[in-house]
């Protein structure tokens, strides 16, 4: 039989690898010689050279796609309500003063369109509002966290509106080749800026239980068609879609003629649902899952 003697300490260490932190910082005080001097003695993680190999692409697609997991996980956000829309619709006020700078006809009356959609600013910025005030659920965990490209105009909008009152947002940019930063309204710590437009789409989505499209671009329609595709198909289950200005959408895009045509079928259409104002699309959302409680319970 084996005997074991009565430990006086239970106490048993954490850990008893060094963190890689720490290794890190002992890398760097390293004696200079030749072999230390040398990239190919760098730790791997410290050296970008390294990382930045083409042959790293998947390494690079995995921490993008686990940094902002982690870190909204960390911050304890269950949900978002996601808004996309155009960087090139400024609220009112900056609107007019581009319609008053324009020179000829053609820029008026493309600076006009744009002063009748920057109202879509301050419906942006009043839905964000609206969502920021969920409550936390039982578990502490937040709800409805307001979450945009991280841009200017429309997403900005989105980001002011949950500073408004309090609450914080979320930012997700992307780096392009001309300078641009976030804007003054995302929540430094729920900032994050990627590389890969799929890993950014991808966190649009995961956490997503509510998406607000207005008025927007390529980009916009690049990431509200991933959305819809992906709820045709059955990829993900259904969220409320809101999109902002019918008499926009149904110009630029004839959601009719694709049925009409036979490439999509009449009951693809109720995916989405046309709104105007922050009140009706709040509504739209609560009786959406109102009735999913419904069918659940």
């Amino acid at each position: 039989m084996l005997y074991f003697p009565r430990m006086t300490d239970t106490r048993v260490p954490e850990r008893v690898f060094p963190r890689a932190s720490q290794d890190a910082a002992s890398a760097q005080q390293a004696i200079s010689t030749p072999q230390t001097e040398h990239p190919a003695y760098k730790l791997a993680f410290q050296d970008m050279d390294f990382l930045l190999r083409e042959d790293l692409r998947p390494v690079r697609f995995q921490l993008e796609l686990l940094k902002p997991e982690l870190l909204l996980e960390e911050a304890k956000i269950a949900s978002t309500f996601v808004m996309y829309g155009s960087a090139r619709i400024p609220e009112p006020a900056k609107a007019q003063a581009m319609l008053e700078l324009a020179t000829d006809d053609t820029s008026r009356a493309i600076a006009q369109r744009l002063v009748d959609k920057s109202r879509y600013y301050e419906v942006a910025r009043e839905l964000a509002q609206i969502a920021s005030r969920v409550p936390r659920d039982q578990k502490g965990m937040r709800q409805f966290v307001v979450c945009s490209g991280g841009g200017p105009s429309i997403m900005e909008a989105a980001n002011r509106g949950a500073t408004d009152v309090g609450a914080e947002s979320i930012g997700l940019n992307i780096v392009l080749p001309h300078e641009q930063a976030p804007n003054p309204y995302v929540t430094p710590a729920l900032s994050f800026q990627f590389h890969y437009f799929a890993l950014r789409k991808m966190h649009f989505l995961l956490r997503a239980r509510a998406l607000a499209a207005f008025p927007g671009g390529f980009g916009t329609f690049d990431e509200l068609f991933e959305l819809l595709t992906l709820i045709q198909t059955g990829k993900i289950k259904p969220i409320p879609v809101l999109l902002f200005g019918r008499e926009f959408w149904e110009k630029v895009v004839n959601f009719q003629a694709l049925v009409d045509e036979g490439v999509v079928s009449q009951r693809d259409l109720g995916i989405f649902t046309y709104v105007e104002t922050a009140e009706e699309a709040w509504d739209v959302v609560r009786a959406f899952y109102e009735e999913q409680a419904k069918q659940e319970g």
